[in-house]
């Protein structure tokens, strides 16, 4: 039996009131002791149980998800996050839970801090394979392989969920929990995967694709389907929706009482605990050079060069055209190629900044040098200790120069940024108007695509909304690097890269809204002569010129897509005056009008000089001219394009907006099933030989005008995925 001992104490003596336990108290005190044991031993195994979240990010967004879901996992696992670059690729195999948020780069491409976790996973597939890759013998470092991966999720079939053993998750190893038909050497590691991207372009989120495949075909067991987050309509969205799920799956699977982590991990999703109680400024004495803190915030080699003089005007602008600027920039030392990124990091403007400035509270000085701490919590045997600690990002600098060099206040709020302006409103009808944005999905989409406000809109659309300067930069995301293509050669411009910009401007809301500015394009077309530039170069290997000189090339780009084949014809002139061999060379080039034929005296000196042999101008919106595109001029020139192709192996660069990349790419399939009588299927079976063999080389960059026919399209899509994955 068991007793219940009551104890009264009556003056020295204690005296016990002792009484058997009826039966039914008996059951539930088993009961509760068996669900409290289980309940201890599921937090001590969660503990032992890791959980590795890995990003690749080229704009900071999935780095920026990733930290919330690894916060998130940790109140069941042993979570840890890396960036793919830092991820030693050898403790794959060892992993038991591992999470991937992957943005995908340009037209399916792995963002640069993911393309060596991207080659890693594709040798561990060679070597699976015994060398030689079960879909194509593509090289390892050949990016077609991730185009092609990404699209066998119709091709794999799906093996259904197994769940790990309490007993067995016990043991050290998970080796044993699993049947031993499970094959690869990924068969002990449980994975999902986020995917961001933008739907405008035709390899959507690629290379999240591509890592859900090759972890399963390695012998990953994939708990939840892949995905994907649409930067045209409702990624934040699909985000909160896919990580709440993702953990509780992760719990089912690894047997973990997960109600209260749920709970914890949900609350913890929808409200971070950033307040003015645990964030603030402090005033410091140090400062660091713009460069230096440059570079650790972002984590690159950065070099400070200097306007070589103003930017020049590439045409005459008869009001109706956008802007096109030549920017020339001293970089001694600077190492490139032609082909190669430049990556700038711009200033916001200063009428954002100051009126923005204007609406915080809880600053005296914005341009005194402050340090953004935050109020962190120390467990140990003794208790709970806080104490303020750096920020693990921000430099210490001025608040102006936070939001001027550091964080992002162009790109509209998000639905969380929106449910903390909420509360920093004195009147209710803008704390309404706030959370109905923030909390109505659809309201936020359509608010979001037509008017695009930036911070300093908002605020004024909302003008009672006042919030405490710590709490907000606490919560912006960094402005990322913007990339041009580098337009200019090192044999003709030694210590120097030039840029080939498209000024950006326009208006929201159908043009009846006020004014936007590209905030890199403005910041370099208002440089000055020696003003500093903070940059640095990415190297685009797959755009290089090619090696042989008896290898045609056709050059296909119109506006400012002509950038990188500048640097050719310039890398091609200095090698044909110094006596060298240079390959027979087509460009292909469009624009609105002939005004805006951007270097047109430079190709017409390349023809006369023949390091250009022909020279297509393609006019869109030239009076009195049928309205004309590149991939019009393609199509008449199909012959001249096969025989280069084809028969005599030559290369193709495109370079351009990804809506023109991808009609281009339709009309050279066109011509060579014609020509060939191909089927669809032998045709594109051809067209991906040529990116493999390191023929077809694309340059794309996103949707540069806010055109409502490509948005619309986008956006519509977009939705639809939501639909179909919610």
């Amino acid at each position: 039996y068991f007793f219940n001992k009551n104890s009264i104490a009556k003056k020295s003596k204690i005296y016990f009131l002792i009484f058997p336990f009826p039966p039914f108290l008996l059951f539930q005190f088993h009961n509760r002791a068996v669900k409290f044991t289980s309940k201890l031993f599921g937090r001590a195994l969660s503990r032992r149980i890791k959980a590795t979240v890995l990003y690749a990010t080229e704009t900071g967004k999935s780095e920026h998800y990733a930290k919330q879901l690894v916060e998130l996992l940790g109140h069941a696992f042993n979570a840890k996050i890396y960036c793919m670059d830092d991820y030693d690729i050898t403790s794959i195999e060892h992993e038991a839970l591992l999470m991937v948020v992957a943005s995908t780069f340009g037209n399916g491409d792995p963002p640069e801090n993911g393309e060596g976790f991207a080659r890693e996973l594709y040798e561990m597939k060679l070597q699976e394979n015994g060398g030689a890759s079960s879909h194509h013998s593509f090289s390892p470092v050949s990016k077609t392989f991730i185009k092609v991966n990404s699209r066998l999720d119709l091709l794999t079939i799906k093996k259904p969920l197994k769940q790990i053993d309490r007993l067995d998750s016990l043991r050290g190893s998970l080796a044993d929990s699993f049947p031993s038909e499970s094959f690869g050497p990924l068969s002990n590691v449980r994975f999902a995967v986020f995917a961001l991207g933008s739907s405008a372009y035709p390899n959507f989120c690629s290379f999240g694709k591509y890592i859900d495949n090759i972890l399963e075909e390695l012998g990953g067991e994939r708990i939840m389907p892949l995905t994907t987050g649409d930067e045209i309509c409702g990624q934040e969205q699909e985000f909160r929706r896919w990580a709440p799920e993702v953990f509780r799956i992760a719990c089912d699977t690894f047997c973990l009482d997960s109600e209260d982590s749920y709970s914890g991990m949900t609350f913890a999703l929808q409200n971070e605990t950033i307040t003015t109680s645990t964030v603030r400024f402090s005033k410091v004495s140090e400062s660091f050079s713009l460069k230096d803190t440059l570079a650790k915030f972002h984590n690159r080699e950065i070099r400070v060069c200097t306007a070589k003089l103003k930017p020049i005007s590439l045409h005459n602008s008869n009001g109706n055209e956008r802007s096109t600027i030549a920017v020339q920039i001293l970089t001694d030392g600077v190492k490139y190629q032609p082909g190669d990124h430049v990556g700038i990091f711009p200033e916001n403007r200063k009428e954002l900044v100051d009126g923005i400035l204007g609406r915080l509270i809880g600053v005296d000085d914005p341009d005194e040098i402050v340090q953004l701490q935050v109020l962190k919590e120390d467990h140990n045997p003794e208790g709970i200790f806080k104490s303020w600690t750096k920020h693990e990002k921000l430099p210490s600098c001025s608040l102006r120069t936070l939001l001027t060099r550091f964080l992002d206040i162009t790109t509209t709020p998000s639905r969380k940024l929106l449910q903390f302006l909420a509360t920093c409103c004195d009147e209710d009808q803008d704390e309404e108007g706030i959370n109905t944005l923030a909390n109505d999905p659809e309201a936020y989409e359509d608010w979001r695509y037509y008017k695009t406000p930036n911070l300093f809109e908002v605020l004024q659309q909302f003008p009672s909304c006042k919030p405490p300067a710590s709490v907000l930069v606490a919560q912006l995301v960094p402005m990322p690097a913007r990339f041009y293509s580098i337009s200019s050669s090192p044999l003709k411009h030694p210590n120097e890269i030039h840029l080939t910009v498209a000024v950006v401007t326009y208006k929201t809301d159908d043009g009846k809204g006020p004014e936007h500015y590209g905030v890199c394009s403005n910041y370099l077309a208002n440089l000055k002569e020696n003003d500093e530039i903070h940059l640095f170069v990415r190297s685009a290997v797959g755009f290089h010129i090619p090696k042989d000189p008896a290898l045609p090339v056709i050059l296909i780009g119109p506006g400012t897509g002509i950038a990188p084949f500048r640097s050719f014809w310039e890398h091609w002139h200095a090698l044909k005056l110094s006596g060298e061999k240079t390959p027979k060379v087509f460009l292909f080039f469009g624009c609105r009008t002939k005004s805006v034929d951007l270097y047109s005296e430079e190709k017409s000196r390349m023809l006369e000089e023949g390091v250009l042999d022909r020279v297509f101008l393609a006019l869109s919106r030239e009076p009195k001219i049928p309205k004309t595109y590149v991939q019009d001029i393609a199509k008449k020139e199909s012959d001249v394009i096969y025989s280069l192709i084809v028969k005599e192996k030559g290369h193709i660069y495109v370079c351009g907006d990804v809506t023109m990349a991808e009609h281009v790419y339709q009309t050279l399939r066109r011509i060579i099933a014609n020509k060939e009588r191909k089927s669809e299927t032998e045709v594109e079976k051809f067209m991906l030989g040529l990116r493999d063999e390191n023929r077809y080389h694309e340059d794309i960059f996103g949707i540069t005008l806010r055109t409502q026919e490509i948005h619309n399209k986008s956006r519509a899509t977009a939705r639809s995925r939501m639909e179909s994955q919610s």
